[in-house]
């Protein structure tokens, strides 16, 4: 009767036991599901923001010349983007970093969601952000195309390397440089060093979001499943 009651103590907390991990554990996959929840909002946010961008894109080039307003909407969005890219990002990370270093302690099961949340997002994060990359080689092609005609309409005629130099070079000067006193008009004047404004703002943006391009390519390098035309030229 004795090693019976024993036998039965020992079943009872065996059952505790599972019943603590159960719940312990039923709490962890709440929290990663919030982190997932919030990293997911990020990334909607940022995909909104960038159909945003892409439409003052438009404004801008559709005019001569960009009303400080635009201007300050584009940068007010550029920002936010890149702080909630931010967010996601180091998310994405520690989770990744957590995946792994418990990749033994975790229940299977769990595991397997984990890392299944984790490449769906991680692939739509990479997708979101090549597709705002890409509106931005857009813009800087076409801004790029807009100055070459105002050149070429004052007879300086530049070829792209020739062109590529100049905005290396980030002064303006450069572009107007001996056609001032050459009957090109105010108007034209004006684009071309409002062109060489957007190209040097947009310039600026992309080298801040260059390491982050990095860390998500090395993100998803295990997935094998997409590839990030990220770098102009």
């Amino acid at each position: 009767m004795k090693d019976r009651l024993e036998q039965l103590k020992a079943t009872c907390d065996q059952d505790d036991d599972e019943v603590e991990i159960a719940v312990d554990n039923a709490a962890f996959m709440d929290e990663f599901f919030s982190q997932i929840e919030d990293i997911r909002s990020s990334i909607d946010k940022i995909d909104e923001n960038v159909a945003e961008v892409k439409k003052l894109y438009s404004v801008i080039l559709s005019a001569p010349t960009s009303d400080q307003k635009t201007q300050d909407d584009l940068e007010a969005i550029t920002n936010d983007i890149k702080k909630k890219a931010n967010n996601a990002r180091n998310k994405l990370k520690t989770i990744e970093r957590n995946l792994e270093s418990e990749q033994q302690e975790r229940v299977s099961a769990d595991m397997r969601i984990r890392k299944s949340q984790h490449a769906v997002l991680s692939r739509k994060f990479v997708e979101v952000m090549t597709k705002y990359n890409e509106a931005q080689v857009d813009f800087r092609e076409r801004s790029k195309g807009r100055i070459q005609r105002q050149l070429e309409i004052t007879g300086k005629a530049t070829t792209d390397e020739e062109l590529e130099e100049m905005l290396e070079s980030g002064n303006a000067a450069v572009f107007t440089a001996g056609i001032v006193d050459s009957g090109i008009s105010k108007q034209a004047l004006s684009e071309i060093e409002a062109r060489h404004k957007d190209i040097v703002r947009l310039e600026s943006s992309i080298k801040e979001l260059h390491d982050m391009f990095v860390d998500i390519a090395m993100l998803v390098e295990s997935q094998g499943s997409l590839c990030l035309p990220l770098c102009r030229k």
